[in-house]
Formats: C-alpha cells, structure tokens, sequence
C-alpha cells in the first residue's frame, strides 16, 4: 500500500496550489491532510470520510482549503486558495480504512497509512 501525494510547490501569497495524493493498493474510507512547517509539529489540516459528506477541517484553513477525493480513482485532493506564508509547510496525506468519527480526523495517530510529503512553500 502506498500513497503518492504530489502538486506542491513555490507560490506567491494569495496564489493557490491543488495537492493529489493517489491510493494504490486498495481503496481507503477516510482520508486526512497534515502539515509540518519547519520547527513545529505535525498538525492536521483536513480530513474526509468516504461518501465525502463528513469533512472537517482545522480552523486556520477554513473557507480557503478544500478536501475532496475521487473514489474511483483513490485520490484525494486538496484546493488550496488564498495561500499565505504560514501555510509553507510540508503537507502529507494520511488513510485509514475505516470511517472515522467526526471527533477522530484531527487525530494523526487514528491513520495507518502516510505517504512521503509534499512541499509548499509560499513566498510573501
């Protein structure tokens, strides 16, 4: 099992960026976003559950990033908009393959599966 994420890359503030992260392998029922900026911690972004009606997502990233996934082409992707430069980070994806609770999709240890990170970097 593996996950690809891919679409990072170098934006100018204000700019958007679409990340993908494609399954292989299987096909997963709840999918998440995470990011890690340089000297922090890994803290959750957006996540979403299979029939894509139960998203949820971090606070700071409301209104301007949007979750979606593909489920026949295992993919999920993130829309990006109105980047700022707090957003430059390393973002990964996560999958699980049971449906989290609503409470659960922050959770990174809920996931069990990573894939390798994806590089934002927007300039100001």
């Amino acid at each position: 099992v593996q996950l690809q994420a891919s679409g990072g890359g170098l934006v100018q503030a204000g700019g958007s960026l679409r990340l993908s992260c494609a399954a292989s392998g299987r096909t997963f029922s709840t999918y998440g976003w995470f990011r890690q900026a340089p000297g922090k911690e890994r803290e959750f972004v957006a996540g979403i559950r299979w029939s894509g009606s139960t998203i949820r997502y971090t606070d700071s990233v409301r209104g301007r990033f949007t979750i979606s996934r593909d489920n026949a082409k295992k993919t999920v992707y993130l829309q990006m908009n109105s980047l700022k430069p707090e957003d430059t980070a390393v973002y990964y994806c996560a999958a699980v393959s049971r449906n989290l609770i609503f409470s659960s999709l922050p959770r990174a240890g809920a996931y069990e599966h990573w894939g390798q990170g994806t590089l934002v970097t927007v300039s100001s």
